[in-house]
């Protein structure tokens, strides 16, 4: 018997439940400067539901950089906000909905 999701009452395998909440987020990327004038790249707006920890590990990787993950933001060391719109699309988001002021 296959697993349900409680959420849509469909079988996991044909459940939509986690697209069609990733399309609702609104994700924000802006740089700012923290201690020391150093600049860290500043990402809002993803779900709890979203696999933070995966998406931060792959920016990290693809960006040579530290980051950490904290009241709902992820947190990358260094300018990343022109090249992180291409790694989020590559990771399954919508360009639509991310915003890079």
């Amino acid at each position: 018997m296959a697993e349900i999701c409680p959420k849509c009452g469909l079988p996991k395998d044909l459940c939509t439940c986690e697209t069609l909440d990733r399309e609702k987020q609104k994700i924000t990327v802006t740089e700012e400067e923290k201690r020391f004038r150093k600049v860290m790249t500043v990402i809002r707006g993803l779900d709890k539901s979203e696999d933070t920890k995966r998406v931060l590990k792959e920016l990290k990787t693809r960006l040579a950089c530290g980051g950490t993950y904290k009241d709902g933001e992820i947190e990358l060391q260094g300018r990343h906000s022109k090249k992180i719109s291409k790694i989020l699309v590559s990771l399954g988001f919508s360009s639509d909905q991310i915003e890079v002021p």
